[in-house]
């Protein structure tokens, strides 16, 4: 079975609830408490996305964490990556040469190869804010879309 990590799930549920409050700030503790993702992974995750440059980290006593872009710039791919490392659905696809015994002769990395760039690509082509108005409640507010400069949508 092909899946992202239990973490990279607990990453896009937690980052869709921060994209639609994406001016506010967000703690480990809120984000738990609103999406039902564990706060021990809640905080650990918002490490990582900061680390990546997904999340802004606030100090103080009315810190948390914010967006460091605008939801309709930050695709899933980029969450999945941060938290799970590089995209790729076998270990010689992405790892070091020499890393399985039979690449030597190997008739299907090259079919594999394909296959997950094509899933990459997928998930670089969906966005935090496609995801948080994907899961908008009926009756709730959408994320507000605006179109930029370069004629791309992207949340206000």
């Amino acid at each position: 079975m092909i899946r992202v990590s239990r973490m990279a799930d607990y990453g896009v549920v937690a980052m869709t609830h921060v994209a639609r409050e994406p001016r506010a700030r967000h703690t480990a503790a809120s984000i738990a408490a609103r999406t039902g993702v564990p706060q021990p992974s809640a905080s650990k995750l918002l490490k990582l996305l900061a680390k990546a440059g997904i999340l802004t980290s606030h100090r103080g006593a009315k810190g948390g964490y914010t967006l460091a872009h605008a939801p309709d710039q930050v695709s899933v791919a980029a969450l999945v990556a941060a938290v799970d490392g590089p995209i790729s659905l076998a270990d010689c696809l992405d790892g070091p040469s020499g890393i399985c015994e039979l690449e030597s002769f190997c008739s299907v990395r090259g079919p594999w190869q394909k296959i997950s760039d094509a899933i990459r690509v997928a998930l670089e082509e969906v966005t935090l804010a496609d995801m948080a108005q994907a899961a908008a409640p009926s009756g709730a507010r959408p994320v507000p879309v605006e179109k930029s400069a370069g004629g791309r949508e992207h949340a206000s």
